[in-house]
């Protein structure tokens, strides 16, 4: 194109420093079917009163006002369905995104109060996701007549090289303690202290009481997995022994309940162990709880409890995988009423002890039920319902949820980043219902 066509071309070019006045609503910033609006519309259905127990802006008290738990709550509930799990992150979403910015409506929020709130108020997102269970059965959305349970290993925030003998875990401490005197010594010496600003010095003085924290927690887990070792080496042989393959236990200084699990891909890594329950009628997520154990056996009880705590029903049937059982399991089970369709391991020698559904010598009335039932076409037909409920939630919340590695330590926390996964997952689903 010569010079001649080229100053013929009318192009439309960007003008940055024009001022213009926009005048715009809030409320404008989403379509009015948008689900953020739901998810606000159930929030504020629900009882936040353990939330506001620790506000302590209260009427005739000086002090700037708290910010409205039903936002917070809506905030992260909608982080999760988007699988934003970072306090930062949601702080810039706050100030760029339609939606986050239609929940605040104005107010400014920070990733100091956004982290503290996510994983500040666990007994507070029990009671919201039992609440959200009693309004699914009490709309006959969920039953839990039959539930499917499957465990999820989550990678931990813990380092792989922080893991340390108790004779390793002593000389830590000292110097952690050591530390902690030094570094008050530091700040009580108005000259040796005198650049450093207030907020850096209560940054300073809370991370060398973490870390000292984390470490005596680290020799604390020691007992617990001495017990654990003992009962381990019942089943490891005397040549195994000598070989060294029964290790001294050690502890993670960086995240104390953190164990090394087998994950997924085949490979061991720091991590904490997700257990779920979902109605297999309505694939609501019914039952919440993380361990710190890389194996299911002796989660089958505990979480049928929960779910009967939560849903006020009765749970007749319970699906989970062969990782998950005992002989008292089903003892118990049967006791209270509940059928278990988990599948019995196959005998090492089957010419010797013949197929798995086989009756054994001192096998209970109870077991003899169970393996017969399992060992029926109708018992491997709803056996089959776990794979297609409980694996495809666990799928939904490691993709699309934000139960991925996770950013916080500890048991309670890492509990904390469940609820609100599993809340943000049922209420994805079935909150429109909820309205209704």
């Amino acid at each position: 194109m010569d010079n001649a066509t080229q100053a013929d071309v009318r192009l439309r070019l960007p003008e940055r420093h024009q001022v213009t006045m926009t005048v715009q609503c809030p409320d404008d910033l989403v379509d009015a079917d948008h689900a953020v609006r739901v998810i606000w519309a159930v929030v504020c259905r629900l009882d936040l009163s353990a939330f506001h127990a620790a506000i302590k802006a209260r009427d005739g008290v000086p002090g700037r006002h708290a910010t409205d738990p039903r936002l917070l709550v809506a905030l992260w509930l909608y982080a999760c369905v988007d699988g934003v799990g970072s306090a930062r992150e949601l702080e810039r979403l706050c100030l760029d995104a339609r939606p986050y910015r239609w929940l605040c409506g104005g107010v400014s929020l920070n990733h100091h109060l956004l982290s503290d709130f996510r994983v500040g108020f666990g007994d507070g997102l029990d009671q919201l996701l039992t609440q959200v269970i009693a309004s699914l059965v009490e709309r006959d959305l969920v039953t839990v007549h039959r539930i499917s349970q499957d465990g999820t290993r989550v990678r931990a925030c813990a380092g792989s090289n922080t893991f340390r003998r108790e004779q390793r875990l002593t000389v830590l401490l000292e110097q952690a303690r050591r530390h902690v005197a030094e570094l008050r010594a530091l700040l009580d010496d108005p000259e040796r202290s005198a650049g450093l600003s207030a907020k850096r010095r209560a940054a300073m003085e809370r991370a060398a009481r973490e870390r000292q924290q984390r470490v005596e927690d680290a020799i604390g887990q020691l007992p617990e997995l001495r017990d654990r070792q003992a009962r381990l080496s019942k089943k490891v042989s005397d040549k195994d022994k000598a070989k060294g393959k029964l290790r001294e236990p050690r502890a993670s200084t960086s995240d104390p309940d953190a164990r090394v699990m087998k994950m997924p891909d085949g490979g061991y890594r720091p991590a904490v162990n997700v257990q779920l329950a979902v109605d297999t009628g309505s694939r609501a997520v019914v039952g919440v709880d993380v361990v710190a154990s890389g194996v299911d056996t002796g989660q089958l009880e505990p979480m049928r409890q929960q779910v009967e705590r939560r849903s006020g029903r009765h749970v007749r049937e319970h699906l989970a995988d062969g990782g998950f059982l005992t002989l008292d399991d089903v003892d118990r089970a049967a006791a209270s009423d509940t059928d278990l369709f988990v599948p019995p391991k196959p005998p090492r020698n089957t010419e010797l002890r013949g197929s798995e559904f086989d009756p054994r010598p001192g096998d209970s009335a109870a077991v003899l039920a169970w393996r017969q039932r399992m060992g029926s076409d109708a018992g491997q037909a709803v056996y089959k319902e776990r794979g297609a409920t409980v694996e495809t939630v666990n799928a939904d919340l490691k993709t699309r949820r934000g139960l991925v590695q996770l950013t916080v330590r500890g048991l309670p926390k890492a509990r904390c980043v469940a609820l609100w996964c599993a809340l943000a997952y049922n209420l994805m689903h079935f909150g429109a219902r909820l309205l209704g």
